[in-house]
Order: C-alpha cells, then structure tokens, then sequence
C-alpha cells in the first residue's frame, strides 16, 4: 500500500483525549502526523476527543497544546486555546462542540435499520461479563435487543428503561484491515461484538465519533499507535453502513521501556512537560521520537530539522515494537547542544541559569562561559555547574584539594606562579598559555605538573573548561587572588 495515493492532498490529524498530559505515546503519534503532512506540503489537524464528560478538563488541554508548541508541532487546523478558540474550515475542533453531528449519524442509522436500540442496564451487561467469564467464552455482547419489535421498545420506554444505540455488526466472516505498515489485518467477525456508538447519556461513543469526525475533517490518513489496530473493524464497518470511503490507516509500533514492558511511569518521565523542565531541547526529543518504530535505510540516528521532514515516510515504519532509551535520549540532547550556536544555548539556558542566580550576570560574560562548557553537559540546568564558580567566590572542593593541591611541591609553585601570571600582558588565551608552558620548560616539569594545580586554584575543581580561556575569562586579578587564597590551602 502506497503512502500517498493518486498524489491527493493529504490530511492528517492528532486527536487527544484532554484526560491527562501529553505524553510520550502521544507526542510520537504527533510528530509521525506532523512530519507526514510537512513532508507532504498537506493539513495537519489537532482535534481534541473531548467527549469523557468526567475525565476531560480545560486544564488537559492546555498542557497538550503547550507540549505541542514546545516541540515545534504546529497544526494547520485545531482549537487556538482550551476555550475553544479555533482555526480551520472544518470544525469546530472540540468533540462536545459538534453533538449534532453524531446524533444526525445515529439516526440516519436508525432509519436505515443498521443500528438498533439496546436497553440493557450496566447490571444486566456486568452479568453477561461474568457469566462469559466463568464459562471461558469470549466478552461479548450476546445481542439480545436486536431484534426487539416495535412494541417491545415502546414497552421498555413506557417503563422508563434509558437506552444506548448499538450498530448491527456482520455475525460471520472476516473484516479486513488494510494497513500501510501492517499490510493485511483479519479479524473474524464472530468474535466481535454490536458496537454501542450512542451512549445511553446520549453522548457518541469513541469509535462512532471518530469516524464521524474524520469523515466530516476530509481526513485521508489515520495515522496512530497499535493500541488502536483492534479498534479498526469496528470503525470500518461504520464507514461502511454510513456508505463513506474509509481512509488509509496506519498504526504504528509499541512502545516498550527498557525491560521490555509497556512504557510507564516505573520507567522515568513519560510527559512531555516533564523533559521540558528536565532541560531536554525540543529538537532533540523530535530526533528522539522519529526514531522510536521508524529508521532510514541507512540507520541515521542525528537529523536536522529540516532533514527529518525531508526523509520521513512511512516505509520506513516498522511493526515490532520500538524501546524507549533514556541514556539514547540523553546522549542525543548532548549532541544537539554542541551543534547550537552560544547565543541560542544560551537562550535555551536563560530559565535553568536564572534558577541558579546567574541570569542576572552580563550577556557578555556568560557567552564565553557557555562557549567554555558547551562540550561537558547533556542537559540545561547542569550548564550552571559548570559555570558558576566565574561568578561565585571559589568553592574548593575537598577531594580536589587533597588530590592536587596538597601535593609536595605546590604551595611553592603556586608562589612563583602567582607573579608570572598577573604579570602577563596581555591578559588573553593565547599569551598565558606560551607564559605558563615556557614555565613548565624552564622548570623541567611536565604540563599536567602545573596545569592541574592552576586549574583547582582558580575554579576549586579538577575538570572544567580549557585552562587559559578560563583564566582569561576570569581576568588578572580574579586569578591572582583565586592563586593567592589555594596558596593557602597548598602544601
């Protein structure tokens, strides 16, 4: 089955159920639908699947909408905020907005006697799943009420029996699923059950809206998680009764943690929001995701933004289901940080710096220190650590006094490099390193026999940025009485 066929106008949609935050199941379903409409120059639609009248809050759908724009997700289509502010020729784009629509559909079935009206109570449903249960019969809905008579409904009405709306499924055969990643998928027809596409409330059903919903939206591809594969033939058969062409349906793989289970919470964060403020870039959690149950021939792991529309399709779409790595992950943000510009990793850094009190620090002092520490952390809030002893008062740490420092011989040099270094001008990189090296060489001593005691006198650590773009950055007389203060600390 091709991606594309005929070369229409392609228009996919994410639909979320605004019951929680977005997570990472989630997240990936929307970027593949994104990616494909990019790819495609086609509609990217955002529907929220508000109709779990108890679980759906405004509060849900802000947090979608804000993950979505902080991953860069733009959508063509789709509510603007939670209050149902919109865009787009084809909503409105919240489900308990467009009930006249679904209720128009359930009668068209009605009177086309393809859908009927059961009357059965949740008890009465609860002792047929029990009774199958105990005899080790398949969960099914027996269809008692499908051949009610005209008098028998008016009967149950007259005694007050509330109803739901059920679609009279085919009782033998197979219905087919034709999938783009899948291929062939056959269900038999005598395990699946009359599927209720009214509620007894009166609000549509899951599997009934959907279909309502991307019919009326002009959707041509279902893109979405294998969650939804055995939801498929009841929504097949509803395009069918309603005599609508179904779109091209393509479910994408598993997502599983790195035991090998479902991916969970016992697993890390799974939210969207939470990478946010874990100091993850949006970028790189896109790289990250496209790669979770898809790959280019070539197997590229690192992708430019415009490079992952480009090459995105759903060939390249496996089945087998796909691990969430987050050691993977991380190594990925640390790639991406040291592709950015200093100005714009400093941008990203800005909230995670301000956490830490070093916002307020001049631009022009904390761009060169981003420069310094760009190739040592993974995510943004380490970038502090890494930088704050250029704005703090010095903070020797123990083992790194004790494993330089307090060395024979050090407390001396310290002394005699104390003059040397305050004495160099000018006071850039490249001046102090031919001063401090032509020391090393005077003294007969190896580099590491002084550059690491300059390095813990000045920052109060043995790792950290390049030594004399360090010293540079920290200025002349900083140095002098950062070597001054470990002189005393020497041995």
């Amino acid at each position: 089955m091709t991606e594309n066929k005929n070369d229409v106008r392609i228009r996919v949609r994410f639909a979320p159920s605004p019951t929680g935050y977005l997570h990472v199941g989630g997240a990936r379903t929307a970027l593949f639908n994104w990616l494909f409409a990019r790819r495609h120059k086609g509609t990217f639609v955002l529907r929220i699947e508000d109709t779990d009248e108890v679980r759906s809050t405004p509060e849900s759908v802000e947090a979608i909408v804000d993950s979505m724009r902080w991953m860069g997700l733009d959508w063509d289509e789709g509510p603007v905020d939670a209050k149902g502010a919109s865009r787009g020729d084809h909503g409105p784009y919240f489900q308990m907005q467009r009930l006249e629509n679904y209720k128009k559909a359930v009668q068209r079935l009605l009177d086309d006697g393809k859908a009927y009206r059961c009357y059965c109570s949740k008890e009465e449903l609860d002792a047929l799943r029990q009774k199958a249960q105990a005899e080790k019969r398949p969960l099914k809905y027996d269809g008692r009420c499908r051949d009610l008579t005209a008098e028998q409904r008016a009967a149950l009405e007259a005694q007050g029996k509330k109803f739901s709306v059920r679609l009279r499924m085919p009782q033998s055969g197979p219905t087919v699923v034709s999938d783009i990643i899948r291929g062939e998928v056959s269900f038999d027809n005598a395990l699946l059950q009359d599927l209720v596409i009214q509620k007894a409330t009166g609000g549509p059903t899951y599997n009934f809206a959907c279909v309502v919903d991307d019919h009326d939206m002009e959707i041509f591809h279902v893109i979405r998680g294998d969650e939804h594969l055995s939801n498929t033939p009841y929504q097949l058969r509803v395009y069918e009764a309603l005599g609508w062409k179904p779109p091209t349906f393509a479910h994408l793989s598993m997502i599983l943690g790195p035991d090998g289970q479902k991916l969970s919470k016992r697993h890390g964060a799974t939210a969207v929001g939470e990478y946010k403020t874990t100091g993850y870039l949006p970028a790189a959690l896109r790289n990250f995701l496209a790669l979770l149950g898809w790959s280019t021939r070539d197997s590229q792991q690192l992708f430019a933004p415009e490079e992952l529309v480009a090459k995105f399709d759903l060939a390249g779409c496996q089945k087998n289901p796909a691990v969430f790595d987050p050691v993977k992950l991380q190594w990925m943000n640390g790639e991406y940080i040291r592709k950015m510009s200093k100005e714009s990793l400093l941008d990203a850094c800005l909230p995670f710096l301000e956490a830490a009190g070093l916002a307020q620090e001049p631009r022009e002092r904390l761009l060169p220190a981003v420069g310094m520490a760009q190739e040592k952390f993974k995510l943004l809030p380490e970038l502090s650590g890494h930088i704050d002893f250029f704005f703090r008062a010095v903070e020797y740490r123990p083992e790194a006094v004790k494993k330089v420092l307090q060395q024979a011989g050090v407390k001396l040099m310290l002394g005699e490099l104390e003059p040397l270094i305050g004495g160099t001008e000018p006071f850039r990189e490249k001046a102090l390193e031919e001063r401090i090296r032509a020391f090393c060489a005077e003294k007969g001593l190896k580099t590491g026999k002084v550059f690491h005691p300059i390095r813990v006198a000045v920052s109060g650590r043995t790792e950290g940025p390049t030594l004399f773009g360090m010293l540079e950055l920290l200025g002349k007389d900083e140095v002098v009485q950062r070597l001054r203060k470990a002189k005393e600390l020497a041995s």
